[in-house]
């Protein structure tokens, strides 16, 4: 007997018509998602411009028409790692102070195999992290399942662990991993002084330190320190160039001269040294050159965005709205109003389709229905914005968010 009490030739046609559905479903995933880029893409006004917008003709001809300063795109092409490819690691490891460092197809990858290879040395697989950390929420558990690895909480509050609290963790652990920015928990980041006395407490316990630095680019104007001082306080840095360079893809490890070399055989065991890697690798020193220097212009806009943001949704009305950190710490940051995502996805679509203005992206639930976050990223689109263009855009927003809630009933 099926679950529904039919028969069997019952359950064939729900079956088939369950198929239909699942098709049905997709296709108007997909039409939805053509609909948001296009919109996306059209706009004339945006804060950031996402890397889903572009398309694949676009990219390589940008690529070719706007190499890196000094590179001739007469020379040759890579062979499983050399040449360019080495070439940006120098430049990462010189960036970062640091020994060496590897580049990697995926910052996955390159964190599975830090903490591997800590746990190698310390003789300790137990690694200290925080639960909304990226290690956590979006690498499939890959720590743990591939490498056998283990997991310590300092903390489930949605901010960085203190001091105190690596200090009083009930467990010897190997390696503490560090996200910073954390971004899950709002982008957000310890003061200087917080962040040295955090990684004192961690050699206290004698564990070493790995700095997952997919953002750590723009993290210099909360810190007031350049890169190179932030590096030292860790062991082994991850970086990324697509989330704030706006590469194709790919990641870098950074840390001693040994311990990358270990890295590097390991990368090439779990499949991460590629036959030819030039488009990834000239994108990331593109990145380096231009938007690097840029990045403390966004983190300084951003401030101003999430101020006139905040005052538009209380000049309009909006029961309830955060933005989160109040004063951003890198160029992103969270925004939270008492709607459904849907309700404010299709408000921001029928936003650009209508203005030719793209203020946030996409919306999500994580928590009570009802209420919905979105992420902001402020990039060199923005920087002509003013606190009046924010505030036109904020108003227009909700004023489609309102008529989409009141046709909903």
């Amino acid at each position: 007997m099926a679950e529904n009490g039919g028969t069997g030739g019952g359950s064939d046609r729900d079956t088939g018509n369950g198929a239909d559905g699942a098709i049905r479903a997709e296709h108007e995933r997909r039409a939805a998602r053509d609909r948001r880029l296009a919109a996306w893409r059209a706009s004339e006004r945006t804060l950031a411009r996402g890397p889903a917008e572009s398309r694949i003709g676009e990219r390589l001809a940008r690529l070719a028409a706007e190499p890196p300063t000094g590179h001739d795109l007469d020379t040759w092409v890579d062979l499983y790692g050399d040449g360019i490819v080495e070439e940006l690691e120098r430049r990462v490891a010189g960036l970062l102070g640091m020994e060496s460092a590897a580049f990697f197809p995926t910052g996955t990858m390159a964190q599975q195999i830090a903490l591997r290879c800590w746990a190698g040395r310390t003789g300790n697989a137990l690694v200290a992290v925080h639960p909304l950390a990226h290690l956590e929420v979006h690498e499939r558990d890959a720590y743990l399942t591939v490498s056998g690895l283990r997991a310590v909480r300092p903390t489930t509050e949605p901010r960085p662990p203190t001091a105190e609290e690596i200090r009083d963790l009930d467990e010897p652990f190997g390696t503490l991993a560090l996200e910073l920015p954390l971004r899950d928990a709002g982008f957000v980041l310890p003061r200087w002084d917080e962040l040295v006395d955090v990684v004192d407490a961690a050699r206290e316990r004698d564990a070493v330190v790995h700095f997952d630095g997919a953002r750590l680019w723009e993290s210099t104007v909360h810190f007031g320190r350049a890169l190179p001082e932030i590096a030292a306080l860790a062991d082994t840095v991850y970086v990324s160039f697509y989330k704030s360079l706006d590469g194709l893809s790919g990641a870098a490890l950074a840390g001693p001269e040994s311990l990358i070399a270990e890295a590097k055989a390991w990368r090439h065991r779990y499949g991460g040294t590629l036959f030819q890697q030039w488009p990834a690798v000239l994108s990331a020193l593109a990145g380096l050159e231009r938007e690097l220097p840029r990045l403390p212009s966004y983190v300084a806009h951003a401030r101003a965005v999430a101020g006139a943001l905040r005052e538009a949704f209380a000049a309009a009305g909006v029961a309830w709205s955060r933005i989160h950190p109040e004063v951003p710490h890198t160029h992103q940051f969270q925004v939270w109003l008492p709607y459904p995502a849907r309700t404010l996805d299709e408000a921001g679509v029928r936003l650009a389709e209508e203005t030719r203005t793209t203020l946030f992206h996409r919306w999500h639930e994580p928590g009570p229905p009802g209420l919905a976050v979105t992420e902001v990223t402020v990039a060199s689109p923005a920087l002509d914005w003013t606190a009046e263009d924010v505030t036109a855009a904020a108003d227009a927003f909700l004023t489609r968010v309102r008529e989409i809630a009141a046709a909903d009933g």
